[in-house]
């Protein structure tokens, strides 16, 4: 037992991190829609507009899209058959653990370092407060001519704020993850 204690705050440490590095996904699609009519694309300026975020992080997302978009055989094009928009949001997370091991101090009285008083490990470790933010990016597709939602992404996971190149690198991987679901695998 005691050596099982001793490997916990490893195995959650590994476990909070390898939560932390995933990215969620979901997709939604048109079972109507032929997907292999769709040869080129173009990005929706207006939807694209207004986006909440910054312009840079814009410019990262398009080009990640670009590429993958390319990757699959599309071309981009001034008259294209389907338009790329996307859309962002994001949510303030507060995690709170209540970690009731830690390191004891001078308590009520008693003895010994695992009971009310003495200090010493034991029981009485207080709380820790962990804020992170969460961002939800969604893509859309749109047929062009009939100007209606055909196929949409979203990517949910932790965003990187401070570190240009992990940002750049995270924005990949949503981006990546988003578009191994297009196009939907169509059963009929």
């Amino acid at each position: 037992m005691k050596r099982i204690l001793n490997y916990l705050p490893i195995a959650l440490v590994l476990v909070t991190l390898v939560s932390c590095s995933s990215v969620r996904v979901a997709s939604d699609y048109d079972k109507e829609t032929n997907f292999n009519e769709y040869k080129t694309f173009a990005f929706f300026k207006p939807g694209i507009d207004k986006a909440e975020i910054n312009d840079i992080d814009k410019r990262r997302i398009l080009r990640a899209i670009e590429s993958e978009m390319m990757a699959k055989g599309f071309t981009k094009s001034e008259n294209p058959d389907m338009l790329v928009s996307i859309f962002t949001k994001s949510n303030q997370r507060v995690d709170i653990y209540n970690n009731a091991w830690g390191v004891g101090g001078w308590g009520w009285g008693g003895f010994g370092p695992w009971g009310w008083g003495g200090f010493g490990p034991g029981w009485g470790g207080g709380n820790q407060v962990s804020t992170r933010t969460e961002g939800v990016l969604f893509i859309d597709l749109i047929d062009a001519k009939k100007k209606e939602l055909i196929w949409q992404g979203s990517g949910t996971g932790y965003l990187v704020t401070r570190n240009m190149e992990k940002k750049e690198a995270r924005i990949n991987e949503f981006v990546s993850e988003m578009m191994t679901q297009y196009p939907p695998e169509v059963t009929k």
